[in-house]
């Protein structure tokens, strides 16, 4: 099972930036997909943004033009820039892959770091 681990968040000012950094125990190559989630206070894990196997990147509404998703295969490695930040950033941000196989389909996820963007 693949271990993920999360680095990179903080707090920060309204307007800032942050990148994320996602590191895989394996070759995440063999994922069909890896993604940021968050998670605020009193509400459910949504999808930040997404990067296929292929590269393809899709975004939630609430971050696009203002996130870039990307991947280093060679690190093992999946991040996320965030930029213009705001207060309802405000989150724990989750890495998850996701494994399709005969068997189903799997999602594993990483314990987390917390993004604070203060007004």
């Amino acid at each position: 099972q693949v271990q993920l681990v999360e680095s990179g968040g903080g707090l920060v000012q309204a307007g800032g930036s942050l990148r994320l950094s996602c590191v895989a125990s394996e070759n995440i190559i063999s994922y069909n997909s890896m993604g940021w989630f968050r998670q605020a206070p009193g509400k459910q894990r949504e999808l930040v943004a997404r990067i296929t196997r292929a590269g393809s990147p899709n975004y939630a509404d609430s971050v696009k033009g203002r996130s870039t998703i990307s991947r280093d295969n060679a690190k093992n490695t999946v991040y996320l820039q965030l930029d213009s930040l705001k207060p309802e950033d405000t989150a724990v941000y989750y890495c998850n892959a996701v494994l399709s196989s005969w068997s189903g389909v799997y999602n594993y996820w990483g314990q987390g770091t917390q993004v604070t963007v203060s007004s």
